[in-house]
């Protein structure tokens, strides 16, 4: 069985001429004459800007590998008999009542309305365009939005003294318009990386901004390097470099200059170095960021090898912090190389299965537990609960992040539509503005009164959107009987293919209730 597509693909514009072979992705009968259409020869006219999905800026992208297992190997289990969290009455075990607020934390908790939040924006274009309409939503729907990395770094505005960042009014306007609408639930948590600790963004954002919820970045499962983007002038790219990050090719290099200035190549890239990771560094860096004033502290962490995952681990429960995020492989991002994004890294299943063995090690052995969330790929209600499950009693809460900006994007596109007067025709069967055609938008507007103007479109579509988790949600685990968040065990799955069974550790479909079923049958 093939499990990836090697040397073509959407994400980068390439395809074959002809079927190709299965392992290197060529033509099978590769012609002298073509123009090169795949990967190897669109990469012989244009080398490593091929390694990105395209358009830049303008895409999310997610893995396309068909890996051997994944959420669908494993189904919920539903039963006819009884409730858990409420009476078992007809009249009171119904859907709408199935609770499916959250916390995480370690000692004071933040509560949340619903248990996922979003993956984090960083400094693409592409996040700093829709963050309005996803920080509004985050903090409406009363959950946590996240700032990622370099986007101190990476304003043009930003000030800087003695190499350390004073102002930034991208990051003023990213935290100030969440806090503009939080109501008491969720947070806005700021991630850092190598460079945004040697800039002392940190320090920045709790003691200029507020923020009370900080994380620092192992990475993420989309790649397993640090953060890229574009640049398309010489003059960027040059102030990048003077702010200490890593930028190709050298802009201060004559001989680049002029062959930028005469177009060979339309844009420069700038890289994040690698983090590294030791457990007497993190230690110190935890408590660092208490004596600066964090009064929480989160981990990101991803798709690395499972020792790397055990250091997360038992790292996290060491030092107490109040929420470890897992990120596995096959998840999205907005620039990652193509490559890389589909074939390094464990998969969020497998990774989440490890992550259940080795939480519940220390648990036996009486440490610690922080609150944990998974993400990877995942974008419906049945994820949700799949991926709730699949390590129950620990993980809180769900990060989605390709989902959370598709809608966020589709309100966005949406709302320009309407306000241009062209509404496509199957979305003008619902009406032709804002109000007929997002479903929520009355209620919304009944909530809000004037300051409903001041909601993005984008913001609408990403509620929207929550909304209809939140039901699906409620309906799956009331199929189950399980009417709060913390009732969901592992034993609400069943693994569909022994292989799934054998990874998981959640019992073969045909293997469940059988000590039950043989009191049963007598």
């Amino acid at each position: 069985m093939t499990f990836t597509k090697p040397n073509r693909s959407p994400a980068t514009f390439t395809k074959n001429r002809v079927e190709p072979a299965p392992i290197s992705g060529i033509c099978v009968t590769c012609l002298d004459g073509c123009p090169g259409p795949c990967e190897v020869g669109r990469s012989a006219l244009r080398g490593r800007e091929i390694l990105y999905p395209q358009p830049y800026s303008k895409v999310t992208a997610g893995s396309e590998k068909d890996y051997p297992i994944d959420y669908s190997h494993f189904n919920i289990q539903g039963t006819c008999v009884g409730a858990i969290g409420v009476s078992a009455d007809s009249d009171h075990a119904t859907f709408p009542s199935v609770d499916i607020s959250t916390e995480v934390g370690a000692n004071e908790k933040i509560r949340m309305k619903v248990p996922y939040f979003t993956g984090a924006l960083g400094s693409t274009d592409i996040a700093r365009i829709h963050w309005e309409s996803m920080a509004i939503a985050a903090a409406i729907s009363g959950t946590l939005v996240v700032v990622g990395e370099n986007v101190c770094g990476m304003d043009p505005n930003s000030e800087f003294k003695n190499g350390r960042v004073v102002r930034s009014p991208e990051m003023e306007r990213r935290v100030k318009i969440f806090q503009q609408w939080y109501d008491g639930y969720g947070g806005i948590v700021v991630q850092y990386n190598v460079e945004d600790g040697r800039l002392g963004v940190p320090e920045y954002v709790v003691e200029k901004l507020g923020v009370q919820i900080i994380e620092p970045k192992w990475g993420q499962g989309a790649k397993d390097i640090g953060g890229e983007v574009k640049l398309p002038s010489l003059e960027r790219a040059l102030q990048l470099k003077s702010r200490g990050y890593i930028v190709l090719p050298d802009p201060e290099d004559p001989v680049i200059q002029e062959a930028f200035k005469q177009g060979d190549f339309k844009e420069f890239e700038r890289h994040s170095r690698l983090g590294m990771v030791s457990e007497e560094g993190f230690h110190k860096e935890v408590e660092r960021l208490k004596k600066i004033g964090a009064k929480h502290i989160s981990l990101k962490t991803g798709a690395y090898r499972p020792a790397d995952l055990a250091r997360a681990v038992k790292y996290a429960s060491d030092a107490k912090i109040d929420l470890l995020t897992v990120d596995g492989a096959g998840g999205g991002t907005g620039m990652s190389p193509w490559r890389m994004m589909n074939e390094w890294g464990i998969p969020t299943v497998y990774l989440e299965s490890l992550l259940y063995k080795f939480l519940k090690r220390l648990e036996q052995k009486g440490a610690f537990i922080p609150s944990c969330a998974m993400a990877g790929g995942l974008a419906l209600e049945d994820h949700i609960f799949k991926a709730i499950a699949l390590a129950a009693p620990y993980i809180k809460a769900i990060c989605l992040g390709r989902a959370s900006m598709t809608a966020a994007m589709v309100g966005n596109t949406i709302g320009q539509m309407v306000k241009k007067g062209k509404v496509p025709s199957d979305i003008a069967k619902f009406g032709t503005d804002v109000e007929h055609i997002f479903v929520l938008a009355a209620k919304l507007k009944e909530k809000y009164g004037k300051d409903f103007e001041r909601i993005p479109t984008g913001t609408i579509g990403m509620i929207t959107y929550f909304d209809r988790l939140n039901a699906g949600l409620q309906q799956l685990m009331a199929g189950a009987r399980k009417f709060a968040l913390k009732y969901i065990t592992r034993n609400d799955l069943c693994a569909l293919t022994r292989e799934a069974a054998e990874v998981s550790g959640i019992p073969y479909a045909m293997d469940c209730d059988q000590e039950e079923v043989n009191k049963i049958l007598g």
